[in-house]
């Protein structure tokens, strides 16, 4: 029986792990590119005078338009802050991304009929704008790790070895070209190689920074879906009772509801009793908190950013069910 339990473990460990590398890996690469590329001043300025409702509502507009899950948008959240988007931009992306997209509206649409997705739309989306204001605007906001101080530190180090090297030499002393050149690599500005080549960097830190807590992710996945039975949800969410709604989106959390998985469990739960309104709490909660998103999330937010973000959408998650719990 554990064998076989393990055997379960390590198979979704694999399949999400490999997923996920392969994911960060190419967002990592695309923001690098995107980083050199796309004129940063003008989008700086434009995100930085965001810090209003129409940069929570393009914020979570975003998300809403790019399915990405939480390996994926990490990265991209971690692009915008480091273009200069404000925390109150950035939240309703974390928030509406795997939340809800338009495969997971799709999906609900498909399932349980476009009265349902609309209103689970209109709720995920007013809420992702809501928490960009208040929590995204609050001191929360200053719980972000910066990457690009880091990669800037790691590149400021590189190049202080290269000019001290050069100075050994007496070649800065004597202001040759080869001290200029080598005390100005790795900054602004040059051709196409050394674009690609700081674009490559940037990735490459990116990666190692968000991969290993891919990992864990992963790792946590699998030991949820081969230890946790579903009986537990069955037994103490089966019902219509009020405390259904926060057990139900609390129980999410350490699911790892992905969204395919998801729609066919809460169907199956629905058909044994379970209240509507603690199958949106459960879709809520598991799909846009779960262990394994946090575990990733831990890679960018410090650690009372993850529990104001775990929170934010608890919160979410109870308010929607008890919505769909009297509609």
């Amino acid at each position: 029986m554990i064998d076989e339990k393990l055997s379960i473990a390590f198979g979704e460990f694999w399949h999400v792990a490999w997923v996920l590398v392969v994911i960060i890996a190419g967002i990592s690469i695309l923001t690098g590119f995107v980083r050199e590329y796309i004129p940063q001043e003008k989008f700086q300025k434009k995100l930085k005078n965001q810090n209003t409702i129409v940069g929570a509502f393009m914020g979570a507009a975003l998300g809403t338009l790019t399915p990405f899950c939480s390996a994926s948008m990490v990265p991209v959240a971690m692009g915008m802050i480091e273009m200069g988007a404000p925390f109150s931009t950035v939240l309703p992306f974390l928030i509406s991304a795997p939340l809800c997209n338009f495969v997971v509206v799709g999906i609900i649409f498909g399932t349980f009929g476009w009265k349902v997705a609309l209103i689970y739309l209109v709720w995920t989306f007013v809420g992702a704008i809501i928490a960009g204001l208040t929590v995204g605007r609050s001191r929360v906001k200053n719980q972000v790790k910066n990457l690009a101080e880091i990669a800037e530190s790691k590149n400021k180090k590189s190049s202080e070895s290269c000019c001290g090297e050069v100075k050994k030499e007496s070649a800065c002393s004597e202001g040759t070209t080869a001290a200029t050149s080598c005390c100005q690599a790795g900054s602004a500005g040059g051709g196409t190689r050394e674009k690609v080549e700081s674009a490559l960097n940037f990735a490459l830190a990116l990666f190692k920074q968000i991969v290993p807590y891919a990992i864990i992710g992963a790792v946590i996945s699998g030991v949820a879906l081969a230890f946790i039975p579903s009986s537990i949800v069955e037994k103490y969410v089966g019902n219509d009772s009020w405390y259904a709604i926060p057990l139900a989106s609390a129980i999410g959390v350490p699911l790892y509801l992905r969204i395919e998985m998801a729609i066919p469990l809460l169907r199956t739960l629905l058909v044994k009793g379970m209240g509507m309104g603690a199958a949106v709490a459960l879709l809520i909660g598991g799909t846009g908190a779960s262990l394994p998103e946090l575990a990733i999330l831990s890679s960018m937010l410090k650690p009372k950013g993850v529990l104001a973000f775990t929170l934010t959408v608890l919160a979410l998650a109870i308010s929607g069910g008890f919505l769909f719990m009297f509609i």
